[in-house]
């Protein structure tokens, strides 16, 4: 099995490459609608089931996790890792409240500050997720591939993000950035396993980046959003994921 999930986790991070590189000419998804705003609220909906149906569930594996496999006196059984979900969680808020600051200022450096914080704090996101390809825990083939099924289109939604924020530097340096980042991670990922323990922190501390991400980068805004398509990958990819618990 273990062949099994180590080609699958380099296809999925060859997919994330693929992404960074010709999402915004290839416009993949683009036979759902016509209208690719239409697509990204779809991929926010699924996005969102993600968060909602398997990552929430899967703190309280991380939890357990976490309790089982340190050595050290662990006061409140453990509940210390939704706190780490939290810092996840207010750490890419932010940096993005940092970006919108800089991004909104009329001088030109400030802007240009705005797109590193944007592409470091993205690629290190990027890195995360190429990683937990690898490692999470649970490794079974399955998971591997509702996992990378749901980042994908989430990766999606923060192509499309950039690409509108920052237009040309983002063609010419970011996504080129964020593309290598992914498949820096899975080597990594491939070379080094961190202790079960650590894992379970990182997984926490990702889930709160990804409810972050996904609320505020993806989530369609009033002006722009499409509500149906939105509902409707909301609702489709929660009842997929609905049997895998």
């Amino acid at each position: 099995m273990q062949i099994e999930l180590n080609v699958e986790s380099s296809a999925a991070a060859l997919l994330f490459c693929v992404i960074f590189l010709l999402a915004s000419v290839l416009r993949p998804l683009r036979w759902l609608a016509r209208e690719e705003r239409t697509v990204v609220s779809f991929g926010a909906g699924v996005a969102i089931a993600y968060v909602f149906v398997h990552v929430m569930p899967e703190l309280n594996t991380a939890r357990r996790a976490f309790a089982e496999s340190t050595s050290l006196p662990l006061r409140y059984e453990g509940m210390s890792i939704f706190y780490v979900s939290l810092m996840g969680f207010l750490l890419f808020y932010g940096l993005d409240h940092l970006r919108k600051r800089l991004h909104q200022s009329s001088v030109k450096q400030r802007v240009g500050k705005a797109f590193i914080i944007s592409i470091v704090g993205f690629a290190c996101y990027v890195a995360l997720m190429a990683y937990l390809l690898v490692h999470n825990l649970e490794d079974t083939p399955r998971s591997v591939a509702l996992f990378a099924l749901a980042i994908a289109v989430h990766f999606l939604g923060v192509d499309h993000a950039l690409h509108e924020q920052y237009g040309a530097a983002y063609e010419r340096i970011g996504r080129f950035v964020l593309a290598a980042i992914s498949l820096l991670g899975w080597a990594v990922g491939m070379l080094a396993s961190l202790p079960r323990s650590v894992l379970a922190l990182l997984v926490a501390f990702i889930s709160g980046a990804v409810i972050m991400n996904s609320s505020i980068t993806e989530l369609p805004t009033e002006s722009k959003g499409r509500f149906l398509p939105f509902m409707f990958g909301g609702l489709a990819y929660g009842l997929i994921l609905l049997p895998f618990g």
